[in-house]
């Protein structure tokens, strides 16, 4: 009986990195070059533990085609990248597309998938698939889901893990989320960091990037280092991932208490702060507001009217993640990325091929 070989997923969101709020305030751009040396990074860490096949759907912004190009250079061969298959979508440049790619790996039954997003790419793919990992990389504007790392190490991580050689129960963090839901109209979308309540009545350009455009925010996390809507918790009322309860704040421009607040990169607003808690898991919140719209992760979404009972409720059911120190802190315990002379890394194969390659280039005549 063949051997399936072990394989995971990549998907890289072509679009993440670039959104209006390269206008609106100072965020840096994260292009597709820079996305393609990511990928080359995790491919060389899942080739240097194990991994024998990588996934990746196809784009119209080059990326998979320069990661395939690169795959027949002399770097790859050196470094054992993995064999790579491409998903021929039919790009549709929405996030339909992410949706379409992460059904494909968990039908190819992926141990993990590597996500280069901000944290509406990885909500999109983890609405797709159940419970196979997530390893996040953050490539996006606003982010909070996908913590920002070296790509090399997390590739380390999420290798060790798929390969079985780092346990489930140290590998793996179940992440909190937050349910958005509306009986009337059989609504239940999901959030992974934040929900935001907005008087905006229309949907519009999505992004909120104004304290006088938010009456109430709820979050799953709260970091005092983030950037974006869940800063607003972060800064006043803390919640980290690893606790079972979220967080609440009610704002308004007329409170005698005010924060100051980064809503972007480089862009440092006064939020007014009326009042604010803890958020209980389980229990819904109704909503401050009779009407406007509700901004999933940043993005606006979601109108509701005066007839319409929204809630939002906080609980533990949200997507795997591969978390990154854990896995490394064991290997280090366990010498788990101590190698033998047999292996071909070692420091002296290495000096062998250096010899064999000077032997072979030709020395001028003196």
């Amino acid at each position: 009986m063949n051997r399936r070989p072990l394989t995971v997923g990549i998907i890289a969101n072509p679009a993440s990195g670039r959104d209006v709020r390269r206008l609106t305030a100072n965020a840096g751009l994260f292009s597709s070059t820079d996305k393609v040396s990511v990928i080359q990074r995790l491919l060389a860490a899942f080739g240097a533990t194990g991994i024998e096949q990588v996934l990746m759907p196809t784009d119209m912004t080059g990326i998979a085609a320069a990661v395939q190009k690169n795959s027949r250079s002399r770097q790859a061969r050196e470094q054992h990248w993995p064999a790579l298959e491409f998903l021929d979508l039919t790009l549709r440049q929405s996030v339909e597309d992410t949706r379409q790619a992460a059904r494909w790996m968990a039908e190819r039954g992926v141990s993990l998938i590597a996500v280069l997003g901000g944290d509406g790419t990885h909500k999109a793919v983890a609405a797709e698939v159940g419970d196979i990992p997530l390893l996040t990389l953050s490539t996006g504007t606003n982010n909070a889901f996908p913590e920002l790392r070296e790509a090399t190490s997390a590739g380390l991580a999420g290798g060790l893990y798929a390969n079985s050689r780092v346990p489930a129960e140290i590998a793996l963090r179940r992440n909190k989320r937050l349910l958005v839901r509306e009986p009337t109209r059989g609504l239940c979308e999901v959030a992974l960091v934040d929900v935001a309540v907005s008087p905006l009545a229309f949907v519009g350009a999505r992004a909120i990037s104004r304290a006088s455009d938010l009456a109430e925010v709820f979050v799953t996390f709260a970091e005092p280092q983030s950037i974006g809507i869940s800063a607003l918790c972060g800064l006043w009322l803390p919640v980290t991932r690893q606790e079972p309860h979220g967080a609440w704040m009610r704002l308004d421009p007329q409170s005698p208490e005010a924060l100051l607040v980064p809503l972007a990169p480089g862009l440092l607003q006064g939020c007014g702060v009326l009042d604010a808690g803890y958020l209980q898991p389980d229990v819904p919140q109704p909503l401050c507001l009779n009407a406007g719209t509700l901004a999933l992760d940043g993005e606006r979404e979601i109108e509701f009217n005066p007839h319409d009972r929204p809630t939002v409720t906080l609980d533990a059911g949200g997507p795997l993640s591969i978390d990154v120190n854990a896995v490394l802190e064991h290997a280090a315990r366990q010498r788990l990325l101590a190698i033998d002379r047999d292996h071909r890394q070692h420091p002296v194969n290495l000096q062998s091929e250096d010899t064999l390659e000077n032997k072979n280039v030709d020395t001028p005549d003196h």
